[in-house]
């Protein structure tokens, strides 16, 4: 079964696209207020930001996960809905109100949610018996992260990557695209307008497989 045919049409599927209840999006906005530069954004992300950001993802070949600041789970939902049931999802969160409420909210065994910086990805990964991740999703605000931490985490995140797989970001501003295109080796750029901010998406490899 090919990507195409592991993946459903977030549009048209109303389980668990966004978890946009009035709950989620309340907690979301108050972590705003409290920590705007870890955030980004003042709500979770859109459906139309979900789908267009996990559609390189080629659902038959990807066994580890892993998510950077999944806040209140809205992309660790449609991840979740199209993974393979062997295959596992790392969620990396500091803020502990939304570890604690994706702790509560997903009944998955698939999913490891963990307290910790992206910066311990590799770290963590071994922890869980991994040395190299299939894919690693992120829309942590790296424009507002200092510079030596930012180089240390997309470092990382481009050593776990496995041969073929892809770092997919999305943020609020292109500021970390000469980043990205320092570390990894090709950089595919995409925009997505509906979301709210609009969304700048880069997919980033290490290698070509």
């Amino acid at each position: 079964m090919n990507s195409s045919q592991a993946e459903h049409d977030v549009s048209n599927d109303h389980r668990a696209p966004s978890r946009a209840r009035s709950g989620d999006i309340l907690l979301f906005a108050r972590n705003f207020f409290r920590h705007p530069r870890m955030l980004g954004s003042i709500v979770p992300s859109s459906r139309f930001l979900i789908k267009q950001l996990l559609q390189p993802i080629d659902w038959a070949r990807a066994r580890v996960i892993v998510e950077y600041g999944p806040g209140v789970g809205s992309i660790t939902a449609e991840i979740l809905r199209r993974m393979r049931p062997d295959a596992m999802l790392i969620a990396i969160e500091t803020n502990p109100a939304f570890v604690s409420f994706l702790r509560s909210s997903f009944a998955d065994g698939r999913l490891h949610v963990v307290e910790a910086s992206a910066v311990a990805v590799d770290e963590i990964l071994g922890q869980l018996g991994h040395s190299k991740a299939s894919y690693i999703i992120s829309g942590i605000p790296f424009s507002t992260i200092p510079a030596a931490l930012r180089e240390r985490i997309l470092r990382k995140t481009c050593d776990v990557l496995e041969p073929g797989g892809s770092f997919l970001v999305y943020q609020f501003s292109t500021r970390v695209l000469q980043d990205l295109q320092r570390i990894f080796r090709y950089v595919r750029r995409r925009f997505e307008p509906l979301n709210v901010l609009p969304a700048h998406l880069f997919f980033c490899g290490s290698s070509y497989g």
